[in-house]
């Protein structure tokens, strides 16, 4: 063989294995890692029945993401937001003193949306600093992704996760950075928080989560509580079945003493490319307290148009029925609620939510929402419409 194959043959089996040694110096963990930029533009209108002017924001966030490669086990996380209102703020942002118009909760300001030093090795994973927890669904806990400002968790995590068939995630958190920015007196809210969620595989195509979780806010005390409950997902005949169940009470300081339950059951299957869904889902009260999930991503659940983020004293039930299908590329889904009381015999209203996204490319996507809330005897008829674009360089 000629020297300069020989040459170029020994260059070529030692390329990754310097690869490999840069990516295993702390430099080369750095220097390796990824970074990404990305953009979300939104445009949010409210026309709020009592409120004389609707409201229009038109805001832009902006993220710049760090992932470094791994040294020893160990990675770096860093996220920064900044929220930008395009045109002015035609808008309540609890925080800008608009209140003559509709709230619309993305303030603008720039922050450390997530800064974490992980360790991983053999399925268990651990974690300090600034985190994004989103447990299962994110119906008791979330970063309520959906509001520009992200809802984040300072504290310790560990997770451990075998062989996909067992996961436990266990936190302790003692502030949580809410969407309302720093310049809002709700914006941080500190305390001792214990966060527990796990996940066992029954068996294929069935999954059973336990969880458990303990707060007990510093000045907040009407938020202190535990919740411990179990929630099924497996596939029966055709069918997707959903349920869980809950039981909260005061902890901390909370000056209430109460037991409320928390239910859901929901059946889906698909028919001619349709997905059909109905589902129940039921948040109890006793003459003293309600059920509530404060670190929730709270938009996800009964209806689009948010008027259900605090639980009424009474209590809500929510009878939903939904279908999506797609249409030329164009997911569409459509959904209507009837919300009740739990406790006594309150009709509070009806809701129609509609959405409708598109992929342009594996880089861009398009999403239109509109969400009708038609008041019976709670809050007033609230129209609500999205336009959104969302990009990623």
């Amino acid at each position: 063989m000629k020297p300069c194959v020989i040459a170029l043959s020994v260059g070529l089996s030692l390329a990754p294995m310097q690869t490999l040694l840069a990516q295993e110096s702390l430099s080369g963990a750095i220097q390796n890692g990824d970074v990404d930029l990305s953009f979300r533009y939104r445009s949010e209108f409210v026309d709020q029945q009592g409120i004389d002017e609707d409201a229009l924001a038109n805001t832009l966030k902006t993220r710049f993401a760090y992932q470094s490669g791994a040294y020893q086990g160990l990675k770096l996380a860093l996220e920064v937001d900044n929220v930008t209102a395009i045109g002015g703020e035609t808008y309540n942002s609890t925080v800008n003193g608009h209140i003559q118009r509709p709230v619309v909760a993305d303030p603008t300001g720039t922050e450390v949306n997530l800064a974490t030093l992980s360790w991983q090795r053999d399925g268990m994973n651990l974690s300090l600093g600034r985190h994004r927890i989103n447990h299962g669904d994110q119906r008791f806990v979330g970063g309520v992704g959906w509001r520009q400002n992200e809802q984040t968790f300072d504290g310790y995590r560990a997770q451990y996760n075998a062989a996909n068939t067992l996961k436990l995630d266990y936190s302790y958190i003692y502030n949580i950075n809410r969407i309302f920015g720093d310049d809002s007196a709700n914006g941080n809210l500190k305390g001792d928080f214990h966060l527990l969620h796990g996940h066992y595989q029954l068996a294929e195509g069935h999954q059973l989560t336990g969880f458990g979780y303990w707060l007990d806010f510093d000045q907040a005390h009407a938020l202190s509580t535990q919740t411990l409950g179990l929630s099924y997902q497996g596939k029966l005949a055709g069918l997707t079945l959903k349920a869980s169940y809950a039981t909260q009470q005061d902890n901390g300081d909370n000056s209430k003493d109460y037991s409320a339950d928390y239910k859901m059951l929901e059946v889906s299957t698909i028919l001619a490319g349709v997905n059909l869904k109905a589902g129940m889902e039921n948040l109890g009260a006793d003459n003293d307290g309600a059920f509530i999930t404060p670190l929730a991503t709270l938009h996800k659940f009964q209806g689009f148009a948010d008027k259900f983020l605090n639980t009424p004293p009474e209590g809500i039930q929510d009878l939903y029925l939904g279908l999506g299908s797609s249409l030329s590329d164009i997911k569409l889904n459509l959904t209507w609620h009837q919300y009740d009381s739990d406790r006594g015999s309150i009709d509070y209203g009806d809701e129609w939510n509609l959405s409708a996204g598109y992929k342009l490319n594996a880089k861009v996507s398009l999403l239109v929402k509109y969400a009708n809330y038609q008041a019976d005897e709670f809050a007033t008829d609230t129209d609500k419409l999205w336009l959104m674009v969302s990009a990623k360089l």
